[in-house]
């Protein structure tokens, strides 16, 4: 199989793998499930970004709810950045809203380029002790990770949801990081940690 078809077959896993979470009704079932369909992604898929000989799992804590909410993606000023990156050239994001989560707000950026995507990226206090300096996601449609809308429409906020991204385990992908409207003050002990 190709680099290119083994990344193919990486990223429809992790569609199925979301597809699961979202029709899980219990969230710590879903959860348990999440972590354990990564783990062994990392430690056997040909595209995982770590080294596969020393992996020993990913560091991701059991589901705690008070980390989960339903929020509504609120208006927020039109704001457009343009994020240079190593491998895609310059990115560009156009906020689609705002999330005011229990924890503190959160920007929802939307994709600006051929297919859109919803990306929610979050730095919190713990972001270079607790888990990667440079922030984890919550969202990136365009790879997947979508934990779903409520039948009123509020978007699923589960922070037990944060992975790093990919340049965390692997120098050679290029990863946006989070802008200052995805900087949250408190520590968020829960999702994929540094630990191991």
């Amino acid at each position: 199989m190709t680099a290119a078809l083994e990344l193919l077959d990486w990223r429809r896993r992790v569609h199925a793998l979301y597809d699961a979470v979202r029709a899980e009704a219990h969230p710590h079932v879903a959860h348990a499930g999440w972590a354990a369909v990564r783990d062994q992604l990392f430690a056997e898929h040909p595209q995982s970004p770590v080294d596969r000989e020393s992996f020993r799992g990913l560091d991701v804590p059991d589901h705690d709810p008070g980390w989960r909410a339903t929020v509504r993606l609120e208006p927020a000023e039109p704001l457009r950045i343009e994020v240079p990156t190593a491998t895609d050239g310059v990115v560009p994001w156009e906020r689609a809203g705002v999330l005011l989560t229990p924890w503190g707000p959160l920007d929802a950026w939307w994709l600006a380029s051929y297919g859109g995507g919803l990306w929610v990226p979050v730095r919190d206090a713990g972001s270079g002790t607790l888990s990667y300096g440079g922030g984890r996601y919550l969202y990136d449609t365009i790879k997947g990770a979508d934990l779903g809308t409520t039948a009123d429409g509020e978007l699923v906020v589960d922070l037990n949801y944060l992975y790093a991204p990919s340049c965390a385990h692997d120098p050679r992908w290029s990863c946006p990081l989070p802008p200052p409207g995805n900087v949250l003050d408190v520590v968020v002990p829960v999702g994929e940690l540094s630990g191991r």
